[in-house]
């Protein structure tokens, strides 16, 4: 008898088994065209009528259906006739091989379609060669999950096993972070540094990338700001106990014999990757993940990401008209979402202050639906942004910068800082950050 064959008759006759394996079969794992039909017919009904069918209804629901052939239909039937109660195998072994049936299947199938799209044969035009470590770890995850949740009374011996278990953690290098945090960095969590601009968000990042490389762990480092070689210049700074500038006038010997010690006295491995600014987010880097494990067999225990307001929401289109406020949410629940997916702390940073958003002080806004200077702005006024009325809820110290006069294609005059963001077709950009001539600026009525 067939692994197929047994399935469908406890489907039928074996509600224990039934209700357990249900929601994990799917009918892309059978490959005989009566079968994916039964297996519809058995799950439409369980949807309906909220339990199992029995060989009686499926025969007169098989009847009902006129979207199949003849010979499909007399296929089915058979099937469905040949249904009978199996007492030879135990619940245990029952779920155990349907379940190594379902991932082989699925393993199969994903592989079959990875060659479709090798060979341009999908009709797919979101399928991409990029897409193919997705699919083969989609296939690999499949399992039957049998939590459905805690009982508080049943479970409560679980519960205070819990309580008492110690967390892994990354711990830092500094015995203060250490007591702030009770022992470091809790995995399936993001973390995030705060502080002004110029204070050493990115060199306090490359300093712990470079302590939890030399404890052992495995560190992804991605930047959005620097270049690769850069951040991989500050940590070599750090574990080679060098000057920045000295760094360029270490001998080459020298500095490969440092290199040398320094892989004698650690395990772990540092992979540096760099994406150009706002234009990569969660997507990418879960892409970058599935990438490292298959083609360099690299798991990270730790993710430092430079840096949060930096970064592409990928459930926001650029352009669109949402506050920064929404948008850096956005992007932290799904860096959130990415720490769950992965098991690891993730580590990034934002800034506490405003002050990269410098506009000149006679710089004309509308304020509660008149003109008003900058300066004269009071907490509490509504200004029109490109995101539409925002209320004023805090007001920053005057703070002197270079300034630089940006020119509208309408003979508009903006005087602003080399920092300040404006909201771009491609997200949000300074002078710093590549705004050149002839890009759009975002207003409330548009792009201009």
């Amino acid at each position: 008898m067939s692994i197929e064959q047994i399935i469908f008759n406890n489907l039928v006759y074996n509600e224990p088994y039934a209700r357990k394996v249900v929601p994990f079969i799917k009918d892309e794992y059978f490959s005989d065209y009566s079968h994916k039909i039964l297996i519809g017919l058995i799950k439409s009904y369980i949807e309906e009528y909220n339990t199992f069918p029995n060989k009686e209804s499926l025969a007169i629901d098989l009847s009902n259906k006129t979207d199949i052939n003849q010979n499909a239909f007399d296929d089915c039937k058979n099937l469905i006739s040949s249904l009978s109660v199996d007492q030879d195998h135990d619940l245990e072994w029952l779920e155990n091989n349907t379940e190594k049936f379902c991932q082989d299947k699925a393993i199969y199938n994903s592989i079959m379609k990875s060659i479709e799209i090798i060979d341009d044969k999908t009709d797919n035009e979101k399928s991409s060669k990029g897409s193919i470590p997705q699919i083969l770890s989609d296939a690999l995850a499949v399992s039957f999950d049998t939590h459905i949740g805690h009982d508080f009374i049943e479970d409560a011996e679980e519960r205070y096993d819990f309580y008492h278990k110690k967390e892994q953690k990354i711990p830092f290098d500094i015995t203060l972070l250490n007591e702030v945090t009770k022992g470091g960095l809790p995995r399936k969590t993001l973390n995030i540094v705060m502080a002004g601009t110029g204070v050493g968000k990115s060199l306090f990042m490359c300093h712990a990338a470079a302590a939890n490389l030399m404890a052992g762990n495995n560190v992804l480092y991605i930047t959005l700001e620097m270049a690769e070689e850069r951040i991989s210049e500050r940590i070599d700074a750090n574990l080679l106990d060098e000057p920045l500038d000295s760094l360029k006038l270490l001998p080459k010997e020298s500095y490969k014999k440092k290199v040398e010690r320094l892989k004698a006295k650690t395990t772990g491995k540092l992979i540096v990757k760099e994406y150009p600014t706002a234009c990569a987010g969660s997507a990418n880097f879960r892409h970058l993940l599935n990438e490292l494990k298959l083609k360099k067999k690299f798991k990270p225990d730790v993710i430092y990401i430079d840096y949060l307001n930096i970064c592409m929401s990928s459930r926001i289109k650029n352009g669109s008209f949402v506050n920064s406020y929404t948008l850096i949410k956005s992007i932290a629940e799904e860096l959130r979402g990415l720490a769950i997916e992965f098991n690891v702390p993730i580590v990034s940073a934002t800034q506490t202050t405003r002050s990269g958003y410098c506009l000149a002080l006679d710089t004309m806004v509308f304020a509660n639906n008149m003109k008003k200077k900058i300066i004269d702005v009071e907490i509490g006024d509504m200004v029109d942004t490109s995101n539409g009325k925002n209320k004023v809820v805090h007001k920053f110290p005057v703070k002197k910068k270079m300034g630089y006069k940006i020119t509208l294609e309408s003979g508009k005059e903006i005087i602003c800082s080399k920092d300040h963001l404006f909201p771009t077709k491609e997200g949000e950009k300074s002078l710093k950050r590549g705004l050149k001539v002839g890009e759009y600026l975002q207003v409330k009525r548009g792009y201009f």
